[in-house]
């Protein structure tokens, strides 16, 4: 495997990432993930998509926030904005010409942003169990009068998680989190977006994925409810599912698409 490079960005962090480059006579877009939170770049998803787009030439970009992975600062110091600098930097710095992001939870509301942010670059969109607005949604709004407090006092509160050791939310996340709301405004897609959602996700409800398809306004939006399918989303049949999605928007099709 490749070596990891890095890239100084002009906000003073050291971003982690792997590039794939197009082969010589590809014109398709690059394919970048966006990972979610806490996670990083080495996940089932990334790697077996950048395993899938190198096989059919396809320039791909995967890479860790800061606070992320191999990527500089702690995840505590980090809030929605700050990912979005990084995904910004990253795309602006590592690509270019068309992209198709494919954002995974938190990085699907990355994904979400980085389309309303540079739509002239954006040829299309895949979200896996998209998580837009959660800090306010999910957290905030579901908070004890106790945790709002301990927020106000300590800047910080312990959450647990399903899959590793518990979040540290903090209250800069929070007030952060409230600049970078996409369903509360028109969200204007003109690009084709595919969205994934398991119905047996405890971390993303199917109502998170029911409230973004009927807040957006996009001519070529489509959401795919998997039975059973958890927040992962990482087994075989899933990502079988995430494939198709990209190859669809992407135009392939047969052997030179779906696999």
């Amino acid at each position: 495997m490749a070596a990891t490079q890095f890239l100084d960005t002009d906000t003073g962090r050291r971003l982690a990432y792997h590039l794939t480059p197009a082969s010589s006579d590809a014109t398709a877009p690059t394919v970048v993930f966006l990972g979610g939170l806490k996670s990083d770049m080495e996940g089932t998803k990334a790697i077996h998509l950048e395993a899938w787009a190198k096989a059919r030439g396809l320039g791909f970009l995967r890479f860790d926030y800061s606070g992320h992975g191999e990527s500089s600062g702690t995840f505590e110091e980090g809030c929605i904005g700050d990912w979005h600098q990084d995904t910004l930097a990253a795309v602006q710095a590592l690509t270019k010409g068309q992209i198709l992001p494919v954002g995974s939870s938190m990085g699907g509301w990355q994904a979400l942003l980085l389309a309303r942010t540079l739509p002239e670059r954006v040829a299309g969109l895949v979200t896996i169990a998209a998580a837009p607005d959660f800090t306010e949604d999910g957290y905030w709004a579901n908070f004890t009068d106790t945790q709002k407090a301990e927020l106000e006092t300590r800047g910080q509160v312990e959450l647990p998680s399903d899959y590793m050791e518990p979040y540290v939310i903090t209250k800069r996340m929070i007030e952060d989190g409230r600049n970078h709301l996409v369903l509360r405004d028109p969200l204007v897609m003109s690009m084709p977006v595919r969205c994934l959602q398991g119905t047996a996700d405890t971390a993303v409800s199917t109502e998170t994925a029911l409230r973004l398809l009927d807040h957006a306004s996009c001519a070529d939006m489509r959401l795919q409810l998997v039975k059973d399918a958890d927040h992962r989303f990482s087994d075989p049949a899933c990502l079988a599912l995430i494939e198709t999605a990209v190859a669809e928007v992407l135009g392939l099709s047969g052997a030179d698409g779906i696999s």
